[in-house]
């Protein structure tokens, strides 16, 4: 089983550098390692001149071509024939060194498995049980474990907004659970990967794109690319492919843009899984895009970053009224 691995950056050439010498200690090296690199800037290419690494090949796209879906397109095309598994990582995250051990091991343990996600050890709240009981509110229970839901999901709850599926599952309404899975060593069915860690059978990329909706930063390119993976077998998020995450604010879209994203690409993904939900669900949708726009017009005064938290707000308005007269097209 071979494994070409995929890294897309934009501007980030010293997360980049820590990710790769993370590879580089790997006890199983990929075979074929991509950088894409839309920097606007030399800085990326100069540091990967300086250290060296095996099976590395490096391409600046150009401008037409920049953007994370665009980059991780044009990064498919390249994949050399003899591969069997494309991996996808985020430039700002950093392997545990059985990264790609374990990932191999996933794939060989069901061949119905075509998706695969890791789990970031550094934003995994799960905490073992020391009680029988914690609200079901407040709380999901999984495998003898518990994680707190966060402020948003409790209020959801409390306002019969909340999903009753798994985590990673996405309900009619959209709007699921996405606190992942407790450190058990098992395998757990999701519909959603994301994309700062998930791996393809080859024969997936092969047929399937990146949409090109998503243009610029990319939110929700994950969750609509790994709906539509489904069609080929299952996804499942693997508690054993481990990594951390240390997000880097280096080429990350301003906030109005961001919370317009925020309701624009999560109206679209909702439609890729289900494109005429019954009304309930709309209603649970539009209820949901509301509650949370109005939650970050409320974090102006309780939270210190008050200009982000307004902007956002804003943007997610503009978004939530766009829907109304210019909806996205949907491409299956």
């Amino acid at each position: 089983m071979k494994f070409s691995l995929i890294i897309c950056t934009y501007m980030r050439p010293t997360a980049l550098l820590n990710l790769l010498k993370t590879v580089a200690i790997q006890s199983l090296y990929p075979d074929e390692i991509l950088i894409i690199d839309g920097s606007t800037n030399d800085l990326t290419k100069e540091i990967l001149e300086l250290n060296k690494f095996q099976n590395l090949t490096y391409f600046k796209v150009s401008d037409k071509e920049r953007g994370l879906t665009k980059q991780r397109n044009f990064g498919i095309e390249r994949v050399s024939e003899t591969m069997d598994i494309v991996c996808f990582l985020d430039d700002d995250t950093i392997l545990d060194i059985d990264y790609f051990k374990n990932l191999k091991n996933v794939f060989n343990s069901d061949n119905d498995i075509t998706g695969v996600g890791g789990i970031a050890t550094n934003e995994n709240n799960w905490k073992k049980n020391t009680t029988d009981y914690y609200h079901p509110k407040k709380y999901i229970c999984i495998d003898g474990f518990h994680v707190k839901l966060g402020q948003r999901h409790v209020l959801r709850n409390y306002l019969r907004l909340g999903s009753d599926q798994l985590p990673g599952i996405m309900p009619e309404f959209s709007n699921g659970i996405s606190c992942g899975y407790p450190l058990t060593g098992k395998n757990y069915q999701v519909d959603l990967l994301i994309g700062m860690s998930m791996s393809f059978r080859k024969k997936v990329v092969n047929t399937i794109n990146f949409s090109t909706y998503f243009e610029g930063y990319g939110l929700y390119e994950d969750a609509d690319f790994s709906l539509r993976a489904l069609k080929f077998g299952k996804n499942v998020l693997a508690t054993t492919v481990l990594l951390e995450h240390h997000h880097d604010s280096a080429g990350r879209p301003n906030k109005f843009k961001y919370g317009k994203m925020v309701t624009r690409n999560g109206w679209y993904v909702w439609r890729v899984k289900y494109l005429n939900p019954t009304f309930k669900a709309r209603f649970k949708w539009n209820t949901i895009a509301i509650v949370l726009m109005m939650l970050r017009f409320v974090n102006v005064i309780t939270t210190h970053k008050k200009k982000e938290a307004f902007t956002e707000a804003i943007g997610r308005f503009v978004g939530l009224l766009s829907l109304i007269f210019n909806k996205p097209t949907i491409k299956q």
